[in-house]
């Protein structure tokens, strides 16, 4: 097996939401239906319980039902990536261990929230991950929500001493942090874009693909935009960059998973449902995510 080999993907992994029915319970036929559109769509792999997956309000029966469920539905026809991380080093062992249990293709490990470690217990704390669960790891920066950014220096030591770290998913939005990972990266490290908005110019230094909010409503020409900059076909992506710019940002109007989620609910996908403390949007801000998707929603 080569370095690049040991990528999960290269493109889309739509970062999935969690469908629920209107009285707050798992919606799992919307759920199938959701994994069906995303690989109909041309994405190459699935994430489950990320962010966008409401993933701290997903109980731990939930979360074991979601990770059989996505995995046995997907039936190995793209890679089911599960997020194990929390800001508890033995949940996330746990989580870690039932999902490769369950067949988990890769983990997807999130910076640690509220606890700020430092450098040294960031790399502790995916190193007992690594040692508790043989499956490889993408490692999840975002300091908008974790209030602790991974840098450059702390995400290459990582990459440096667990060996089954073989992501990045970096949405930071600092463009010289990313590239400077881009840069100094062992060839086994992929790096994908966690900002839509910022794939494109990602792909172009060099980036992997993305794990993607707005895939869940428009998977198809979100994947093309992604496919066309990897094989470096620029004028069409960006055609479809800019064509996609209003969803993309109107993914982020209010919090995610609230506009995507909404956006699916308008082409009767699944209820807009999200679980408290997310509410539903503003009415205004509702317009202006429905215009945003029009173009590319069928009903």
């Amino acid at each position: 097996m080569t370095n690049h080999e040991r990528h999960l993907f290269h493109g889309t992994a739509p970062a999935l939401v969690t469908p629920f029915t209107a009285d707050g319970a798992l919606d799992e036929p919307a759920f199938r239906l959701l994994i069906d559109d995303q690989i109909g769509g041309g994405v190459e792999a699935l994430v489950v319980l990320g962010t966008t997956g409401e993933n701290p309000t997903v109980t731990h029966d939930e979360r074991r039902r979601l990770v059989e469920l996505s995995i046995a539905h997907t039936d190995r026809r793209v890679p089911v990536i599960i997020g194990a991380g929390t800001n508890n080093t033995a949940e996330s062992v746990r989580f870690a261990r039932e999902a490769a249990a369950a067949g988990a293709d890769g983990l997807l490990v999130v910076g640690p929230y509220y606890n700020k470690p430092t450098p040294a217990g960031l790399i502790a704390h995916v190193s007992a991950i690594a040692d508790a669960a043989d499956t490889p790891i993408i490692v999840y920066n975002v300091p908008g929500r974790t209030g602790s950014n991974i840098t450059a220096d702390t995400l290459l030591a990582i990459a440096e001493r667990v060996s089954s770290v073989v992501g990045v998913k970096e949405a930071s939005g600092n463009l010289a942090q990313i590239s400077d990972i881009l840069h100094h990266r062992p060839t086994h490290l992929a790096v994908y874009a966690g900002d839509d908005e910022m794939a494109l110019p990602l792909i172009a230094l060099g980036a992997e693909g993305v794990i993607s909010v707005i895939s869940n409503a428009v998977p198809a020409p979100f994947s093309d935009m992604i496919r066309a900059g990897l094989a470096g076909d620029y004028p069409r992506a960006r055609a479809l960059h800019f064509r996609l710019l209003d969803a993309m940002r109107a993914c982020f109007i209010e919090s995610n998973p609230v506009p995507v989620k909404t956006a699916l609910a308008n082409a009767g996908k699944m209820t807009a449902h999200v679980r408290l403390p997310l509410v539903g949007l503003q009415e205004s801000n509702r317009a202006q995510v429905i215009k945003a998707f029009s173009p590319f929603m069928d009903r």
